[in-house]
């Protein structure tokens, strides 16, 4: 058991039954009552996000998870197959528990939190940012560098990323994984 003081991002508890991530968590102490943590959480289960408030103190069951390494194969459809780097062993996983698909290429190494009790896949975390090529945008025009204007690129992944006027159809860029947003262009 652990009390609402312990809670964090990407802690995995048990809450109505089912297996909730905290996604974004604040610890408030307002000036007159008692204190109380408002938490962000998905469910591992069917993606639903849950707004909850625990009172300060409040115990909270939280879940065992291991952490590991995959590789992301192929998505086929209906499923999004990974493999273990340590041991090469494969499972495939619903779009539900992942996060951010259209940012996910062919290759990439993603972590997997795992539970201990039964071995189920939780959630996949992707890396801080992803390099990704842009294959669709208008072209860039020489010099369109001190405005902050953009427009749109679509990258290898699938994904929509608002870019900078310079960036070209070919460039690699760099991209944020938890927002989706342009980061940086990478040289080559």
């Amino acid at each position: 058991m652990a009390s609402t003081s312990d809670i964090r991002n990407g802690l995995c508890i048990r809450y109505n039954n089912d297996i909730y991530k905290i996604v974004e968590f604040l610890h408030v102490k307002p000036g007159k009552g008692p204190a109380f943590v408002r938490t962000k959480m998905k469910s591992v289960t069917n993606g639903k996000v849950l707004d909850n408030t625990f009172s300060a103190g409040h115990k909270i069951e939280d879940v065992r998870v291991e952490t590991h390494k995959f590789q992301y194969l192929y998505n086929d459809g209906e499923f999004y197959h990974f493999m273990n780097e340590a041991d090469y062993t494969q499972i495939r996983l619903l779009e539900s528990a992942i996060d951010r698909t259209d940012l996910m290429k062919e290759g990439e190494v993603v972590t997997i939190q795992i539970n201990t009790e039964d071995n189920m896949p939780l959630s996949v975390d992707l890396p801080a940012s992803v390099i990704l090529e842009v294959t669709a945008t208008e072209p860039g025009i020489k010099g369109n560098t001190a405005t902050n204007a953009t427009k749109p690129a679509t990258v290898e992944s699938g994904a929509e990323v608002n870019v900078p006027l310079f960036i070209n159809e070919g460039d690699k860029i760099k991209v944020e994984t938890e927002k989706g947003t342009y980061k940086e262009r990478i040289k080559e």
